[in-house]
């Protein structure tokens, strides 16, 4: 199927990815996991989870394989590959134009209504808790796919929130809840926090945190951002001659994705508000309050050591 793991599409913290063809002719990636990776916890995350949902914004899991340590999943195969290639505008993995203000607005839109599905939509509810650019694949129309169920945390619909051991997701995209329940519980608004993170990463064209800058207070950018907002003055986004209609959509994004990273779980949107934010008017949205005082200005605030080590699958 695979031709002898001949045409790799990407590597992760968890395995492999590999562009395989079914019998029929169907294109396949599959996703060899580690086996090294303790008891297989994030292959039965990803089985489970996965196997129960059936969406337009969810990648779909045709099958595994299990044979004593080895463990495969297949999904179908997303000739775009991850959001992560179109995201940054430094990022050398990208061999096309960037994506037009329109388009990155109905991706945002498309992963809202895949996050909504598995918070409100499934018969169990689905957090996903690893939400970010390189778990995002596009097909062949940019039609974005909520990929990499490998953290993922299952629940009954009515609880509001989760019991987790430990902390787990990506650095630069974890609600303050994940890591520290001083912050509150974990529910479905710590995918929502990633969200933001990632939607004002797509504006950006940039990493939120990025050190490499020339002023210090372009180091965090949702801080940044917020500061040129509240004075009214010009974004000053990395792309040039933005149409009105264009820096609406910019601006809609942003607002968006800063009440989505409210330091407070209970002040940030759920999903379907998300949508209907995204799908309103400019008008219609506000400036939140400043999520600044989660920022990596608070170095007490940060752990110490790595979280849980995300999946990923580019190029499925």
């Amino acid at each position: 199927m695979t031709k002898s793991f001949q045409e790799k599409l990407g590597q992760g913290g968890y395995g492999e990815v590999y562009r395989g063809k079914l019998p029929d002719g169907r294109l396949v990636a599959v996703k060899i996991l580690n086996s090294s990776k303790g008891n297989g916890e994030e292959f039965i995350n990803e089985v489970a989870s996965i196997s129960t949902t059936s969406h337009v914004n969810i990648v779909t899991l045709l099958g595994f394989c299990l044979e004593g340590h080895r463990r495969a999943l297949i999904y179908e195969f997303m000739p775009n590959g991850s959001l992560e290639k179109f995201t940054y505008k430094d990022n050398p993995l990208q061999t096309t134009p960037h994506l037009e203000w329109e388009k990155l607005l109905q991706i945002s839109i498309g992963i809202a209504r895949g996050l909504e599905y598995l918070h409100q939509g499934c018969n169990t509810k689905i957090l996903h808790l690893d939400i970010k650019p390189h778990n995002i694949l596009l097909d062949e129309d940019f039609s974005p796919k909520i990929s990499d169920f490998g953290l993922a945390k299952l629940c009954p619909r009515k609880d509001s929130i989760v019991s987790m051991a430990n902390a787990r997701g990506t650095i630069g995209y974890i609600a303050p809840e994940v890591f520290s329940r001083n912050f509150g519980g974990v529910s479905s608004k710590s995918d929502v926090y990633s969200y933001g993170m990632m939607i004002l990463e797509m504006v950006g064209g940039r990493k939120n945190i990025k050190v490499g800058v020339s002023h210090t207070s372009e180091i965090y950018f949702p801080d940044w951002i917020y500061k040129h907002l509240q004075l009214g003055s010009n974004l000053h986004l990395w792309r040039e001659d933005m149409t009105n209609e264009e820096n609406e959509m910019a601006r809609k994004m942003i607002l968006v994705g800063l009440w989505c990273i409210q330091t407070k779980s209970s002040d940030r949107p759920s999903m379907s508000k998300v949508i209907e934010m995204l799908q309103g008017s400019l008008e219609a949205l506000h400036i939140p309050p400043n999520p600044s005082m989660f920022s990596p200005r608070s170095p007490e605030i940060l752990p110490a050591e790595p979280l849980a080590e995300s999946s990923t699958t580019s190029g499925l």
